[in-house]
């Protein structure tokens, strides 16, 4: 990543199915961010997590590229995953389909079920947040149930209203503000994500549990 960053890349272990090794990844990425940053060393400017890596930005004048390798590989050997288990679960309260989850109808008959089993499915499990990434405050958020599996949409939206509750690839995720994008919209929520005056600006962080529930006002119910 040039003189003054290097990218640390978590491999998935190959002996669990694909969504637990990319989950357990995301563990040991997250124990390596934690970890360096409680280090607080001086020479190290930034750590910034992925969903399986870690971006480390670095002063080259105080820290060769050669020593930040020996260290690291000092530490991975020690590393212990951060819990499985959320610390922190956020509810969010959804209103899903009609004009707040114009996707919903599409997304079922893509996927062969009702609206309301997509809702369910949706909101039947506490995801994980692996990262915060394409802008302030946004959560990628999962691993979705393989059922609501979808790539992204083929067209991108140019605005996506703020607070809209999303999937695409595997994943789950909340628009922070009116972004383009290309993720199916399932309903919307009005929580805020993002707010530069608050201390952390950011609601969710990684590590944290994100559970959706259906809000009594939602246009799409369960049944």
């Amino acid at each position: 990543m040039g003189e003054a960053a290097l990218l640390v890349q978590a491999q998935p272990d190959p002996a669990l199915d694909p969504a637990e090794a990319e989950l357990a990844a995301n563990r040991m990425v997250l124990a390596l961010a934690d970890l360096l940053d409680a280090l607080a060393l001086p020479s190290i400017e930034t750590v910034v997590p992925a969903i399986s890596s870690v971006l480390i930005r670095y002063d080259p004048l105080q820290l060769t590229s050669a020593r930040l390798h020996a260290d690291l590989r000092r530490i991975v050997t020690r590393l212990v995953p951060v819990p499985a288990t959320p610390p922190r679960v956020v509810t969010v309260a959804v209103r899903y389909g009609g004009v707040f989850g114009p996707d919903l109808e599409e997304v079922a008959a893509l996927l062969g079920i009702t609206p309301a089993e997509v809702i369910r499915l949706h909101t039947a499990q506490i995801y994980r947040v692996l990262m915060i990434g394409f802008t302030p405050g946004f959560a990628y958020a999962g691993i979705l149930p393989p059922v609501l599996h979808l790539p992204r949409r083929s067209t991108p939206r140019t605005a996506v209203p703020r607070g809209s509750v999303a999937i695409a690839a595997g994943l789950t995720g909340i628009y922070p503000a009116v972004l383009p994008g290309g993720w199916h919209l399932l309903g919307h929520t009005e929580l805020e994500l993002f707010d530069p005056q608050r201390e952390p600006p950011c609601l969710l962080r990684p590590g944290d549990g994100l559970q959706f529930t259906l809000h009594p006002n939602s246009p799409v119910g369960l049944l």
